[in-house]
Parts: C-alpha cells; sequence; structure tokens
C-alpha cells in the first residue's frame, strides 16, 4: 500500500513539471520578442534621426536660398516701381525674375486685381490669402531690402533711395556736371590722391576718395564743394518739399523750417579751403548709400534728435517726401512668390505636429514590428510546445502519441523526426514485450520438462534409466541453447562480439556445413546440395561465427522444406575485382559471372530451399527477435525465433548484409554478402581478434 502511495507521488511530480510554463523572459518567444522588439526600436530611432537631420538640413538650407531668390525679386520690383510712376510693361521683369528663380512671380494690386503673373493657363492655381511683401517704393520691406542690398538696410529712412522723382537732373546738367567731376578727379590725381566718379539715382555725379580717408582731398587746390551747388531744377524740387514741410509743421502750431542740399536743416558748419584764405564752403554731406554704379537719392541724415522740433521736423520732412514723391513711382503692389506647383512657403518645420506625426509613424512600425514577432514567435512556439508535452508524457510512461506536423520548415522536419522516434520507441516497447514474453515461454518449456521428470523420479513414477537422462539431457541441451543465442545477441546489440578473422575457403566451409546437417536432412527426407566453383571465393571472416550463421540458415530451411525437397547451397562473386570461373547463383549479376575472387568484390553465399516460403507481409519480419511464420510452432518444430535474428548480427558483424527472397508455395532464399579477401572491415563497436 506504501509502495503504491509511493509510485503515485512519483507519477505526479512530473506532471507538475509537465504543466509549469517557462516565464516569458527565459522562453523562447520572450527571447524572440525582446530581439525583434529592440531590433524593431533601434531601427525607427535611428532611421527617424537620420530623416530628421538630413531633411532639417535640406529644409534650412532650402529656405536660405528662397529667402535670398526673393529678396533679390522684391529688390528687383522695388527698383521698377521707385523709377517707373505705372506698372505698365512690369510683365517681362516678372517672367525673366520667374526663370532665373524657378520660382512663381505674381503681382497684384491692393485690391487683387493682376497685374503680372509669371504663370499662365492651366498652371495658373489660385493665388494665397497672404501675399509675400508689399512692394511699395515709399514704405520698404527693411528685411527684405537689407538682404537684397548685401546687409545693407536703409536705417530709419523707409523710402527706397532710388526714389528721387523731381531731383532727378535733366541729360544737360548731368552732362555738364559729369565733366566737372572729371576735372576734380583729374585734379586730385595730380595731387597723389586716387578717386573715381559715382553718379547717383538723380543723375548727379559726385567724387569717391579711394581709400579710407576722405579728408585727404580737403588739403589740396581741387574744389569739390562746386559738384554739390543744386541746378535750378534741385532748387524748385527742394522749394517745393520745403513748402511741404512748412504746411506739416504748421498744422502742427509750429515754426517753418529752411532744407539744405542733403535735406537737413539749420546752417551747415562752414569749412576753410587750404590756398584761399577767408574763403569757406560748407563741408559735404556723404550720401546715405554708395553704390559702385550709382549714387544714392537725398534722404534724412540728421544728427542724433533729442528736442521735440527736431523729431517733428523730421516726421514732416518724411511725410512731404512722401506726398512729393507718389505721382513719380508707382502704387503699392501684392507680391506673390511661391513654387511653380502652388506652395507659397516652401520647407518643413519640426513643430509638435509634425513631431506628433513623426512619433505616431515610429510608434506604428514599432507595434507592427512587435505584432508580426508575436505572431511568428506563437507559430514558432506551438509546435515546439507539443513537442516538450510529447516528450514528457513519454519520459512519464504514457502512451507514445504523434504531434501534428505543420509544414516542411525545420520545425515541422523536427516534428517528423520525433513522430518517427516515437513510433520507433513503440515498436521498440512492443518487441521488448514480446522478448520478455517469448523468453519467459522458451525457457519455461525445457524447465518445465525437466521439473516433471524429476517430480516424477521423486515420486517413483519413473526409473533414472539411461533413456531417462538422455531426456533431461536433451532439455539441459536445449536450455543451453537458448541461453547461448540470447547471449549472442546481448554481445551483438553491445558491440562486445568477438571476432577472430582469417582466410577462409568458402567451398570447404559450405561443405562443412552440409556435413554438420546431412543426417537431419536424410531423416527429413530432404536433399541437401552444395554449388561452388573451383577454387571457390575467398575471403577473411571468423569461420566458427561464419559456420554458425550459414548452420542456422540450413538448419531453418531443412525444418521448412517438406519431404522430396532440396536445400542448395551456394557461393559466388558479385564484384568489379574478380577473375577466374566459378558457378554463378541464379541472383549474381552480369558483371560478376564465370570469375571468382582474388581480392576485394562482394562474396555472395545463397542458401536455397523449396519449402512452403514466406508470405509476402511477413517478409521485413523474418528478423525479428522471436518471430515464427506459425505461431502455433514449438521450439523443437519451430525453432526459437532467435536463429535469424543472429543472422542478421554476425552477417553486419563482418560488415555484410543479409536479405531474403521467397515465393509462397515455392521456397525461398538467404543471401549473405560479405566482403571479399581485402574488402572492408568490421563495422565500429565489433571486437576483432587476432
Amino acid at each position: 500500500m506504501l509502495r503504491a502511495r509511493g509510485r503515485g507521488a512519483r507519477q505526479q511530480e512530473p506532471e507538475r513539471v509537465h504543466r509549469a510554463r517557462l516565464p516569458l523572459r527565459r522562453s523562447l518567444l520572450g527571447r524572440l520578442l525582446a530581439v525583434s522588439a529592440l531590433v524593431a526600436a533601434c531601427s525607427v530611432a535611428a532611421t527617424a534621426w537620420i530623416a530628421v537631420q538630413t531633411t532639417s538640413g535640406a529644409i534650412k538650407q532650402e529656405q536660405g536660398q528662397n529667402l535670398t531668390a526673393d529678396a533679390r525679386i522684391y529688390d528687383t520690383l522695388l527698383e521698377y516701381a521707385a523709377r517707373n510712376p505705372t506698372w505698365d510693361g512690369v510683365g517681362a521683369t516678372v517672367r525673366k525674375l520667374a526663370r532665373e528663380s524657378g520660382r512663381r512671380v505674381a503681382l497684384t494690386t491692393q485690391g487683387r486685381q493682376p497685374l503680372a503673373d509669371s504663370a499662365t493657363g492651366e498652371t495658373a492655381r489660385a493665388l494665397p490669402p497672404q501675399a509675400s511683401a508689399v512692394v511699395d517704393p515709399l514704405s520698404v520691406n527693411t528685411v527684405l531690402a537689407a538682404r537684397g542690398a548685401d546687409g545693407q538696410g536703409t536705417g530709419a529712412d523707409r523710402i527706397d533711395p532710388r526714389a528721387v522723382g523731381p531731383f532727378r537732373l535733366s541729360a544737360a546738367d548731368s552732362r555738364a556736371l559729369r565733366r566737372t567731376a572729371d576735372d576734380k578727379v583729374a585734379c586730385l590725381s595730380r595731387a597723389g590722391i586716387a578717386s573715381d566718379v559715382v553718379v547717383g539715382a538723380s543723375g548727379r555725379p559726385r567724387v569717391q576718395i579711394v581709400g579710407n580717408d576722405p579728408e585727404r582731398a580737403l588739403g589740396t587746390r581741387c574744389d569739390l564743394a562746386a559738384l554739390d551747388a543744386p541746378t535750378r531744377s534741385e532748387r524748385k524740387a527742394l522749394d517745393a518739399l520745403t513748402e511741404l514741410a512748412d504746411a506739416c509743421l504748421k498744422r502742427q502750431g509750429r515754426e517753418g523750417v529752411t532744407l539744405n542740399n542733403d535735406l537737413s536743416w539749420g546752417d551747415p558748419a562752414p569749412v576753410a579751403v587750404p590756398g584761399e584764405p577767408g574763403a569757406l564752403v560748407p563741408r559735404p554731406v556723404p550720401a546715405p548709400r554708395d553704390a559702385p554704379a550709382e549714387q544714392a537719392a537725398p534722404s534724412v541724415e540728421m544728427p542724433e534728435l533729442t528736442g521735440e522740433r527736431d523729431r517733428a521736423i523730421a516726421s514732416c520732412v518724411g511725410t512731404a517726401r512722401s506726398e512729393q514723391l507718389s505721382s513719380y513711382v508707382a502704387s503699392p503692389a501684392l507680391l506673390f512668390i511661391g513654387d511653380e506647383g502652388g506652395a507659397t512657403l516652401p520647407g518643413f518645420d519640426l513643430s509638435p505636429a509634425n513631431t506628433a506625426r513623426i512619433a505616431g509613424a515610429a510608434a506604428l512600425v514599432l507595434a507592427l514590428t512587435v505584432g508580426a514577432s508575436v505572431f511568428a514567435g506563437a507559430r514558432l512556439v506551438r509546435p515546439l510546445h507539443a513537442l516538450t508535452g510529447a516528450a514528457q508524457r513519454m519520459r512519464d510512461g504514457e502512451q507514445p502519441a504523434s504531434v501534428p506536423v505543420s509544414g516542411d520548415d525545420e520545425v515541422g522536419r523536427l516534428a517528423a523526426a520525433f513522430n518517427d522516434m516515437s513510433a520507433h520507441r513503440a515498436r521498440l516497447e512492443e518487441q521488448r514485450k514480446a522478448m520478455v514474453s517469448d523468453v519467459a515461454h522458451e525457457l519455461r518449456t525445457p524447465l518445465s520438462n525437466i521439473r516433471g521428470w524429476l517430480e516424477a523420479a521423486q515420486d517413483g513414477l519413473a526409473d533414472p534409466d539411461p533413456a531417462f537422462v538422455s531426456s533431461l539431457l536433451e532439455e539441459a541441451v536445449l536450455l543451453q541453447h537458448i541461453i547461448d543465442d540470447l547471449q549472442d545477441l546481448a554481445a551483438a546489440d553491445a558491440g562486445a562480439l568477438r571476432l577472430h578473422p582469417e582466410p577462409v575457403e568458402v567451398r570447404e566451409l559450405l561443405g562443412q556445413v552440409a556435413g554438420a546437417h546431412q543426417a537431419r536432412a536424410e531423416n527429413a527426407g530432404v536433399t541437401l546440395a552444395v554449388t561452388a566453383p573451383a577454387p571457390g571465393p575467398a575471403l577473411s571472416a571468423d569461420p566458427v561465427r561464419l559456420r554458425q550463421a550459414v548452420g542456422n540458415l540450413v538448419s531453418n530451411a531443412v525444418r521448412h522444406t517438406p519431404e522430396g525437397g532440396r536445400v542448395t547451397l551456394r557461393a559466388y562473386v558479385a564484384g568489379r575485382d574478380a577473375s577466374g570461373p566459378y558457378a554463378p547463383g541464379p541472383n549474381a549479376s552480369e558483371e560478376g559471372r564465370g570469375t571468382a575472387v582474388t581480392g576485394g568484390g562482394t562474396v555472395v553465399i545463397e542458401v536455397t530451399d523449396t519449402g512452403s516460403g514466406i508470405p509476402a507481409d511477413d517478409l521485413p519480419r523474418v528478423f525479428d527477435r522471436f518471430w515464427r511464420a506459425e505461431k502455433s510452432r514449438s521450439r523443437r518444430t519451430g525453432g526459437s525465433g532467435l536463429g535469424l535474428a543472429i543472422v542478421r548480427k554476425l552477417v553486419e558483424a563482418h560488415g555484410g548484409t543479409v536479405e531474403a527472397t521467397s515465393t509462397e508455395g515455392e521456397g525461398s532464399t538467404f543471401a549473405l554478402r560479405l566482403p571479399g579477401a581485402g574488402g572492408r572491415p568490421a563495422p565500429d563497436g565489433m571486437t576483432t581478434a587476432f
């Protein structure tokens, strides 16, 4: 009772082990999932970082290029507006700017009436609701103007210096002043001072000293003040501007002002001209904007304004200038700059919304990767769980069961191999159980006979005469024979079967086996014959073990051949390394007919009978242990069922094979195929003694 309980406890423990699941962190699925998630996260992060860095750099570069191009477009159109009173004819300039920049350029009035557009026909999409800039020479966008002027802004004066209006000189005045300026340059050149003539937007030339010290000209006899004297048209325009400024000041209750040529107010500081004692000339005031090709127009240049009057004068002068120039420049226009596809502002910024999109896309990719990993891992682990469960059930002694084979992949092949192993194990288990039963049965019969005879002698029912002793000896011999057969099989299975190979002449060996079984064959009415060439095939083998194998076949053939039948022992060679005549058997190949062994090749020994034959379904099992074609046959009539199993083990120990062919009702043939002299050695695991 206690032993039964102990066995039950031991059987329950493996069941608990079988049902226990590995934690996810140690399972194959967990590791696969972790690796896939890590790889996906790293790849997503690296891809996102590279994409952001590359895109941001490209966008910044493109935006910088676009801003530079936009500033150039704005400056060109601003110059057009400053020099022309209307926008008529601006279309050619707009199309040229569009070709050079690869952008769409459009101009409209402030009421969004089109003035010019580089996109026409089907490519002309609707303009965006917000303009890129307002082109107004009287109110300049200082940021775009600074970019268009290579970083030189306009300061506080928002009127474009190229808008000169009535201050533009006539051609005659401009030529006269140019001649004077050329004379001054020649004079300065004679004095060793390099200078150039620069013509401003109004057409007035001026002398520009080369170098960083323009005061050097004051020490010469070259009078540069003559170039600063206003012409009649300039004086008229200055008077008109002064009247407008005075009107503005009077509306504020202030006194009027007198403007100088440079649009400053108050008396200019007198400057003594060297070489002319007592002569004073006004100090020239530099123009606010110097350029190689033109001189800036008059603009408000004044000392720092600290008083209220100066601030009021500056405001009125600016208002007066805008009023005076309004009829000489084009009216304000809306400028639209965009891509040819219709977008107005190219680029991309990492705003919170864009960052959220990137994070969402990365999370989606990561989720898909994890989901795919879970799906693939589950499909991979499911058959492994089934294999593990089946193996544990086999370990616990349960009936082996096959696992489903899902496909022809590695896991499917593993499942198929496990099923084959399970089926083979089941067959081996059945054979083991049958062998134990057969061994018990085979040993019980002679032991029962011996016990019966001895009990009969003890009870006085049998006399211990010579016949009695002979019967006991026969049963003891049978018992010893069974034990010897089992010992040979055990030695062969363990690889400990000892062989003593030596040169063997097959014809002589077959004659010895036939002589040993001749008496039994004659008693059974069976003819026993040997067919072999002279000299017969030679091989290297253990003669005792080989006679045992052939003798088992002959004994089996005589036992299953009816009276009047025939058992034939035949030997021949089936190999390429052979020469000499011999008598081939019926199954010999054409390549081996008519030759005998001199070295190598395969020696075939056949034992053929004319008995009842073996059914085709039983042929694969004839070499199994304790198998009999007729289950009702006893040891005395059908043998123990170990003879053919021993034959196979002995032949395999010699490096050969054995096969059986049979036709039911006609007879059977057992063929031993052994390596000839110089053939391959015995397989690993067999012990060979020399």
